[in-house]
């Protein structure tokens, strides 16, 4: 993980803004919801539960390997296999939705 990432979790774990080259985290003001966004686009939300909600529309319009990291350091199971994007083994071009919730709990993020 690099360090831009370990940082990142540390501000979503603290409930803390943060902002970083191109990576930012924000904490709704529900407080329950920290938004990341890389490059101003929103690539997930990180919920107090530590369920991660992708956003499969910015995922699948960059599919660059920051953006797959940065998914990878919430602890997504994210590959590009044959030129196909995968979360949780599911390809995103035909899931269909606009968003995927990872079914993954990590007590790092609000715990």
């Amino acid at each position: 993980m690099r360090k831009i990432e370990k940082e990142m979790n540390t501000a979503i774990r603290h409930h803390e803004n943060w902002s970083k080259a191109n990576t930012t985290v924000y904490i709704m003001p529900d407080s329950l919801r920290a938004r990341i966004h890389l490059h101003g686009h929103h690539i997930a939300t990180v919920s107090t539960d530590g369920t991660v909600e992708v956003n499969l529309e910015t995922l699948a319009n960059w599919p660059t390997v920051t953006t797959k990291s940065r998914l990878r350091a919430l602890g997504v199971p994210v590959a590009t296999r044959k030129g196909r994007v995968y979360v949780n083994d599911v390809d995103i071009l035909t899931y269909g939705y606009r968003h995927m919730t990872v079914d993954y709990v990590d007590t790092r993020y609000f715990g």
